[in-house]
C-alpha cells in the first residue's frame, strides 16, 4: 500500500487501495467478512486485469499441488521460491543458468555471473538480468581489441611476446635504482672530484656495521647498485649490492639476456637506454588499459565466447522471459488483491474509526500485547521508540502510562512499550518493578518498569486515597517524632558522657541543671489538650450514633465517609472521563484527528485484575498464626496458673538487690 515508500500510509493511498480492489471483484460486502482467502469465484473476469490476475492463480495453484482448489490464501503465496522452483521463465527479467538447456550456455552465463555478480531469481536461483548480460559482451569485445592493438609482429609494444608482461615487471623492480646508478655514474664522469661523494660516507658504513645485516636490511638497500665511476657500466652480479642481488639477477636472466641476445655481466648505459625505449610502447599500450571485469576469464575464454553464438542466444533467452512479464505483473497484483480481500477491512476499521479498539474482545493493530505485572494484566500496551520523547506528549491523555523496557534471554533485541493501568491503584507500581509481557506473536519476554507518568487509575483508588494518604501523614509524623527523640536522646547521652568526664573542683559539688517545669507543664499540656480534643471528637461521633436509630447508623457512616471521600472521588471521575487515546498514538507517530475517549467503564476493560479459579476459596485461617498455649503445657509439671516468674519457679525470681 505504501508505494512511495516513505513508511506513511496516508488516506489517499487507502482510497486508491480500496477503488482498485473494488475494481476486481464481483462483490463489494465480501470485504468486511474478513474471509481467510480468496475465492477464485469472487474476481471480476470483466477487467482484463482481473483475468491476468485469476490466470497467475491458477498457475501458482498447480505449481504449489492444489490444482483442484477454488481459493488461494495469503500463505499460498508467501513463498516464491516453492512457486517458481519448477519453472525456467516467471517474467521478472532475470535468467538463471537453468534457462536454457544447452551447457556451453549454461556455462556463458555462469562465467557472466562470475564477471558481474548475479541477480536472484524468483525461483531464489541466482541469475543475470539484460542489462548486465549487454554489459559483459560490451566489456569482453573492448578487452579483445584492446589486446588486438599490440598483436602483430610489427607492432613492437610486446617485445617479448607473451612474456612481455612479466619481463616488465622484472624490469619495473630495478628501473628506480639502475637510472640512479648510471646517472651518479656520469656525474663522477663530468667532475672526477665529486666521485667519492656518489659512493656512501665512512662513517655510513660504520653507522651499518653497528647492527645485524642480512641482504633485506633497509640501510644497505639505500645504497647504490655497483661502486659509481666514470663511464662505468653496471655489474650484474658479482660486486653489487647484496640487497639488489636477486632483483639484478633476475633483470638479467628475464629481461638482459632475452632482449640483447646474449649474456651478459656489465650492462652498459647505451644498453639500458635501448631496454627502456623497449618497453616505452608497453607501457604506452598499458596505459590505455581500462578497468574491465571481463579480464578475469582471460583472453582465449573471452574470444571463445565471442567467437561463438552464446549472444544471440542469451537474448532470445530474455526474449521468453520478457514474454512472461504480464504474469509477473499479474503474481504481484494477485499478491496484492489476496491481502487486501482478507485483510483491507481490518485495516479501515484501525485506521479510521477504532472500531476494533473498542469492540470487546478485539485488539486494535496497535495494542502491541498484554503486560502482567502487580496481579494485573494491561490489554492497551503500545510500542515506543523512545520513552522520554513519548512520555512528553502523551501524558497530556491523563492516563496512568508504566512504561518497561522489555528483553529475551534468547535475543540480544530490546523493545520498549507504554502500558496503561485502568484498574486498581497505584501503590505498588514504581519504577523497577518487574512483569511478563506477551506480544502478538504470543512470545513472552521479560519486563521492567523504567518510567511512570502518575495519573488517577480508578474510582476505588480514589475513594481510598484520603485515608490514606492521612494514614501516611500520621506514619510519617510518628517516624519524624520519633527520629527526633532518637537524636535528643543520643544528644543527651553524648552531653552526659562529656559531663562525667570533667573533673569537679576541690571542695566544690558538682554543677546539676535545673529542671524546667514550665516546660515540662507545657508539653504536658498541649498533650493534653490534644488528647482532649481528639477525645471529644470521638465522644460527639458516638454520642451522635448512639442518639440515633439503628437503620439510621449505617446511614450516617456512609455519610461520613463520603464527605471525607467525596471531592476526591468527583475529582477522579472528572479526569478518568477525559482520558484520552489520541497523544498516546501522537507520541508513537500517528496522526490521530479525533479524540480517542477512554471513559470508565471501557477502562475497566483495559485491565483486568487477578480472580481466583471457579470453584476455588481461600483460606481465612492462618495456619502460622501465634497460639496461646497453657502454661502446662510450656512448663510441664506446674501447678495450674503458674507462670514464667512466678514463686513456683524459682529460677524464674529476679535479683532486685542489686
Amino acid at each position: 500500500m505504501d508505494k512511495d515508500k516513505d513508511g506513511r500510509i496516508r488516506a489517499p493511498e487507502i482510497i486508491e487501495a480500496l477503488n482498485w480492489t473494488l475494481s476486481l471483484i464481483k462483490t463489494p460486502d465480501d470485504l468486511t467478512r474478513a474471509n481467510p482467502h480468496l475465492p477464485l469465484s469472487a474476481i471480476n473476469e470483466e477487467s482484463p486485469e482481473a483475468k491476468d490476475i485469476l490466470f497467475c492463480a491458477g498457475e501458482i495453484l498447480k505449481n504449489t499441488g492444489k490444482a483442484q482448489a477454488d481459493a488461494i490464501t495469503p500463505e499460498d503465496v508467501a513463498d516464491k521460491v516453492k512457486i517458481f522452483a519448477n519453472t525456467r521463465f516467471n517474467g521478472d527479467g532475470i535468467i538463471p543458468a537453468t534457462a536454457s538447456e544447452d551447457p556451453a550456455l549454461r556455462q556463458v552465463i555462469e562465467d557472466i555471473m562470475a564477471c558481474l555478480g548475479s541477480e536472484p531469481d524468483r525461483s531464489g536461483l541466482p541469475g543475470i538480468t539484460k542489462e548486465k548480460a549487454d554489459q559483459f559482451f560490451t566489456e569482453a569485445r573492448q578487452y579483445s581489441e584492446w589486446w588486438r592493438r599490440a598483436e602483430g609482429e610489427n607492432t613492437g609494444i610486446l617485445p617479448l611476446g607473451d612474456d612481455t608482461g612479466t619481463a616488465a615487471g622484472y624490469f619495473e623492480a630495478v628501473r628506480q635504482k639502475v637510472d640512479d646508478y648510471f646517472t651518479r655514474c656520469r656525474l663522477a664522469a663530468f667532475d672526477p672530484a665529486a666521485a667519492p661523494a656518489m659512493n656512501p660516507a665512512r662513517d655510513q658504513y660504520e653507522a651499518v656495521s653497528k647492527m645485524p645485516l642480512s641482504s633485506n636490511t633497509q640501510d644497505i638497500a639505500a645504497f647504490p647498485l655497483a661502486a659509481v665511476q666514470a663511464r662505468a657500466g653496471l655489474p650484474l652480479h658479482g660486486a653489487v649490492n647484496p640487497a639488489w642481488a636477486k632483483a639484478l639477477s633476475d633483470f638479467r636472466d628475464r629481461v638482459v639476456t632475452p632482449l640483447l641476445k646474449e649474456d651478459k655481466d656489465i650492462l652498459g648505459p647505451e644498453e639500458w637506454d635501448l631496454i627502456k625505449d623497449r618497453f616505452f610502447l608497453y607501457e604506452a599500450w598499458k596505459a590505455d588499459k581500462k578497468e574491465n571485469p571481463a579480464e578475469k576469464l582471460g583472453l582465449q575464454r573471452i574470444r571463445e565466447i565471442l567467437n561463438s553464438q552464446s549472444e544471440p542466444l542469451i537474448a532470445g533467452l530474455f526474449e521468453k522471459e520478457k514474454a512472461l512479464e504480464a504474469t509477473a505483473s499479474a503474481f504481484d497484483s494477485l499478491d496484492r488483491l489476496i491481502h487486501y480481500y482478507c485483510r483491507l477491512h481490518v485495516l479501515l476499521n484501525n485506521f479510521i474509526s477504532f472500531r476494533d479498539f473498542y469492540t470487546p474482545e478485539k485488539k486494535a493493530v496497535f495494542q502491541a500485547g498484554t503486560l502482567y505485572l502487580d496481579s494485573r494484566s494491561c490489554d492497551l500496551c503500545v510500542r515506543v521508540k523512545d520513552p522520554a520523547s513519548h512520555s512528553a506528549l502523551a501524558q497530556t491523555g491523563g492516563v496512568y502510562l508504566a512504561y518497561c523496557e522489555c528483553s529475551r534471554k534468547d535475543s540480544p533485541e530490546k523493545i520498549f512499550i507504554a502500558a496503561a493501568f485502568t484498574q486498581g491503584d497505584s501503590d505498588s507500581l514504581t519504577a523497577g518493578r518487574n512483569g511478563v509481557f506477551y506480544d502478538r506473536k504470543n512470545q513472552d519476554w521479560d519486563a521492567t518498569i523504567i518510567k511512570i507518568i502518575d495519573h488517577p487509575i480508578s474510582i476505588r483508588q480514589a475513594f481510598w486515597s484520603p485515608y490514606k494518604r492521612l494514614s501516611r501523614m500520621i506514619r510519617t509524623q510518628i517516624e519524624k517524632f520519633a527520629a527526633e527523640r532518637d537524636k535528643a536522646v543520643d544528644k543527651n547521652a553524648a552531653a552526659a558522657a562529656t559531663a562525667a568526664g570533667q573533673t569537679p573542683e576541690p571542695g566544690k559539688p558538682p554543677e546539676r541543671k535545673a529542671f524546667d517545669v514550665g516546660k515540662f507543664a507545657g508539653i504536658f499540656a498541649a498533650i493534653g489538650l490534644a488528647v482532649g480534643a481528639i477525645g471529644t471528637a470521638i465522644a460527639s461521633v458516638i454520642t451522635g450514633l448512639m442518639g440515633l436509630l439503628w437503620w439510621q447508623v449505617p446511614l450516617a457512616i456512609m455519610g461520613l465517609m463520603l464527605a471525607v471521600s467525596g471531592p476526591s472521588i468527583l475529582m477522579a471521575a472528572l479526569k478518568l472521563r477525559q482520558r484520552n487515546l489520541s497523544p498516546i498514538l501522537d507520541a508513537c507517530g500517528w496522526a490521530v484527528n479525533s479524540r480517542a475517549r477512554i471513559n470508565i467503564s471501557f477502562g475497566n476493560t483495559l485491565t483486568r485484575t487477578a480472580v481466583l479459579p471457579k470453584g476455588s476459596s481461600r483460606l481465612l485461617q492462618d495456619p502460622y498464626a501465634e497460639k496461646k498455649r497453657p502454661p502446662e503445657t510450656l512448663y510441664p509439671g506446674a501447678p495450674p496458673g503458674a507462670g514464667p516468674g512466678r514463686a513456683d519457679h524459682p529460677e524464674n525470681e529476679i535479683d532486685l538487690s542489686v
